[in-house]
């Protein structure tokens, strides 16, 4: 997960730190030959060897990290995060927030300048993905009026419907009652693919005829709910790209009959920066309240992850890492970078 990306950080760390190296280097020759100079010219016996007072001042003194000193490894690191299918005014927010942290750094000839650059990084990376005000999933859950009412969107093909799948079996691990409302209406085979879901796991679906109002359908299965006291209504919905009008149309409509508690773009995590424009875009159409990327176990560029929250200014909820019903993680910044810095 995130292989390339792991690579392309590692590498700014050593670019700074060859860098570095090399200003201190530098630094110790002109620190040996003004040391023996002094020593020269104080013609006194010298009690200790020439070496160790070199060591001892150097250790003592402290370099400054420059503009010079980290211009083109950030160079480097531009290039890599949008090779990574880091959206460009992540990555901007990203160079920007490494270069005010290094630049006029002091720090000790022999400290590891590797750990300084990760902390900088670091820290960049958690202020890109944290959101501030976005909902908590399980916060919702436990303080929402029952049912919860869980809407699901986005275009076809990225895992929508098993992703529903996956947060009913979270749900239900969790002590949550469930059903599911069928409103994809329009995909040949999406009624029985939920169906196939739902029965392995064990959680009521409704559903109409196929081409039915999906509104019609959601709005059903919200009833069920109520009249049977079932905590959580997932509903599922046709696929659908922005830019078409009819169905964006369909979308808000379902909105206003069921009033959603949360709704929750889902994309693949290896479709980079289109899966953030994506997201933008569906955001500004109908609102969203957080993001699920699919398929991270197969995204080695992590681009996605690390753009979508910053783009929406709404949180990434889960990632599924696998195909199994559990194979669901809960997002949480620190957990993301602990996995590209391990």
């Amino acid at each position: 997960m995130f292989g390339k990306l792991k690579e392309k950080l590692k590498s700014f760390k050593q670019s700074v730190n060859s860098t570095i190296k090399e200003k201190l280097s530098k630094e110790e020759t002109v620190t040996e030959e003004v040391v023996t100079k002094e020593i020269k010219e104080e013609a006194k016996p010298v009690k200790e060897g020439i070496g160790k007072k070199i060591k001892s001042l150097v250790i003592e003194r402290e370099i400054t990290i420059t503009q010079r000193d980290i211009d083109k490894p950030l160079e480097e690191l531009e290039f890599a995060l949008l090779e990574s299918d880091v959206a460009l005014v992540v990555v901007e927010e990203i160079l920007q927030s490494v270069r005010e942290e290094l630049l006029g750094k002091e720090r000790k000839l022999f400290d590891k300048t590797e750990d300084l650059v990760e902390d900088a990084l670091k820290g960049a990376i958690l202020k890109i993905l944290s959101v501030d005000g976005g909902v908590d999933f399980d916060e919702v859950m436990a303080h929402s009026e029952k049912p919860v009412k869980i809407l699901f969107v986005g275009v076809n093909g990225t895992g929508k419907t098993t992703c529903i799948a996956k947060i009913g079996k979270r749900l239900m691990d969790l002590g949550y009652s469930v059903v599911i409302a069928s409103g994809d209406t329009y995909r040949a085979g999406a009624i029985e693919q939920i169906e196939v879901h739902a029965e392995r796991l064990g959680i009521k679906v409704i559903q109409h005829e196929k081409l039915s109002d999906p509104a019609a359908v959601i709005f059903d299965a919200v009833k069920y709910a109520e009249a049977r006291h079932i905590d959580v209504v997932l509903a599922d919905t046709a696929g659908r790209f922005h830019t078409n009008i009819n169905l964006m149309d369909q979308l808000r409509k379902i909105q206003r009959v069921i009033d959603p508690d949360l709704v929750i773009f889902v994309d693949e995590a290896v479709a980079g920066n289109d899966a953030v424009e994506r997201a933008q875009q569906f955001n500004d159409a109908v609102g969203i309240d957080g993001s699920i990327l699919t398929k991270t176990d197969a995204d080695s560029k992590g681009g996605a992850a690390l753009s979508i929250a910053y783009c929406t200014s709404k949180p990434i909820m889960f990632l599924g890492t696998g195909q199994g019903y559990t194979d669901l993680v809960k997002f949480e910044p620190e957990w993301f970078i602990d996995r590209i810095f391990e």
